[in-house]
């Protein structure tokens, strides 16, 4: 069962989503809340598996909270919003969210995002990685520091790189002619080895360490 907080400060928004999340069997909606303030605070008493956050609320707004609880270890958070803007995508990702959606995605997404979440990986689709890329590598040359990839295998630091290029796990094994299993164990390894958080700071990370360049095509 996958535990959910909802938090927006419209009550019609956490109708919605609350019903739409009522008729998937593995997913409990475990409480709700209109401000950043008592998000943070369910959050810690409620433990959920994931938090479904707003960004702009009254008083303490959904980036303050989303530190707070990903600091707190009381759960993965997703993003939801109306505003598809950069200075929130990346606020967002900054304050260790898992995930970044807009509020007129179709309920099937949500659930899905939910569920990839829940398993442990972030949601960042290709149009996403492309806009993180931009952002983490548009400051200046970066310094190759191939001493960070030292500890990773050759077929690691394959999976690494096209991690940066957006592709899912399954395009991954398709292009390795490898299992599935095989490419998240792989993708486990190296986050792990390298200390990231999840695949948002594994693009960053490949990038900034010169593993892929800005010139090199992307999935999609």
């Amino acid at each position: 069962m996958m535990r959910v907080l909802l938090v927006d400060d419209q009550d019609l928004v956490r109708a919605g989503f609350r019903m739409i999340l009522s008729v998937e069997p593995e997913i409990e909606v475990v409480g709700e809340a209109a401000d950043g303030a008592r998000a943070v605070e369910l959050a810690k008493e409620l433990k959920p598996d994931v938090v479904l956050m707003d960004v702009q609320m009254p008083g303490m707004d959904g980036i303050t909270a989303t530190q707070l609880i990903v600091a707190a270890e009381a759960g993965k958070v997703v993003i939801l919003t109306t505003f598809d803007r950069d200075d929130y995508l990346f606020e967002s990702l900054g304050a260790g969210a898992s995930g970044f959606l807009l509020k007129n995605t179709a309920p099937e997404d949500l659930v899905e995002a939910i569920q990839i979440v829940h398993s442990g990986h972030a949601l960042l689709a290709p149009e996403v990685t492309r806009r993180v890329i931009k952002r983490f590598t548009g400051g200046g040359e970066r310094v190759y520091r191939p001493d960070l990839l030292e500890g990773l295998t050759d077929r690691e630091r394959e999976v690494l790189g096209l991690i940066a290029r957006g592709l899912t796990n399954t395009e991954i094994a398709n292009q390795l002619f490898v299992g599935e299993a095989t490419v998240k164990t792989h993708v486990s390894r190296v986050l792990l080895k390298l200390g990231l958080r999840d695949r948002v700071q594994a693009v960053v990370f490949a990038y900034e360490c010169g593993l892929v360049t800005p010139g090199d095509d992307l999935a999609g």
